[in-house]
């Protein structure tokens, strides 16, 4: 299935993004949530490297109209990328604290888009669009992939992986992300991305960075001590 992604906001947004991000992140440190932070930053690089360097650069399906692509683009990566994987480090650690770790990301995403919708009308509009018909099948054959290991891996009996638990926070995180987007009139009112993008688009890393988390986490504690 192709259709076009789009986002548009004013440039408010942006400003008021950063300023919450900040403070996501001085929470996160305050209570000495590291490795969520460290795992935050590399997805954000991670993103910047495939939306810049592959969507844009490479394939040329995304488009940004009234600001810098690169700079732009890195904003985006790092917001969304720091966001949505460090709340799925945070929801793997099982610390019984996910609706807490949950509002953060949720009401950051609300409160920036109200705020910047209601106090940005002096501020330039920035519209970014990318098509998904040209690599949608490469990620679903990447989800595919994961998913399959897992369900073969628990048929075999090895120690058992709760699928619903994961899909449940593959598909929850993004379509928290997507639905925000449409509330604050950032998203046009298309059932394609909210459902689409959600089943794949971070689900699609989702059987990977459960191993990641499990390897790392035998080895080190949240605030980076060794976990003996």
């Amino acid at each position: 299935m192709d259709f076009t992604v789009t986002r548009t906001f004013n440039s408010l947004y942006i400003i008021l993004d950063i300023v919450w991000l900040m403070v996501l992140l001085g929470i996160l440190l305050y209570f000495k949530r590291r490795l969520a932070v460290i795992v935050g930053l590399l997805a954000g690089v991670v993103y910047f490297l495939v939306d810049f360097g592959i969507f844009y650069k490479l394939l040329g399906t995304r488009q940004i109209i009234g600001a810098d692509p690169f700079w732009f683009l890195l904003w985006m990566s790092m917001s969304y990328g720091f966001t949505n994987f460090a709340w799925i480090w945070l929801l793997f650690d099982g610390d019984g604290l996910a609706i807490e770790w949950s509002l953060l990301p949720i009401l950051g995403w609300v409160t920036v888009g109200q705020l910047s919708q209601n106090l940005g009308s002096g501020f330039a509009e920035i519209t970014s669009s990318r098509g998904t018909g040209t690599y949608h099948g490469i990620m679903a054959l990447i989800l595919c992939a994961g998913y399959l290991y897992i369900i073969v891996r628990n048929l075999r009996g090895k120690e058992k992986v709760n699928i619903i638990w994961l899909m449940a926070i593959g598909v929850g995180v993004q379509f928290a992300w997507e639905t925000s987007l449409l509330i604050n009139g950032i998203r046009p009112p298309l059932w394609q991305p909210i459902v689409v993008n959600s089943l794949i688009e971070t689900n699609l890393g989702i059987p990977y960075i459960y191993f990641i988390h499990k390897f790392v986490a035998k080895r080190r504690k949240e605030n980076l001590s060794i976990n003996e």
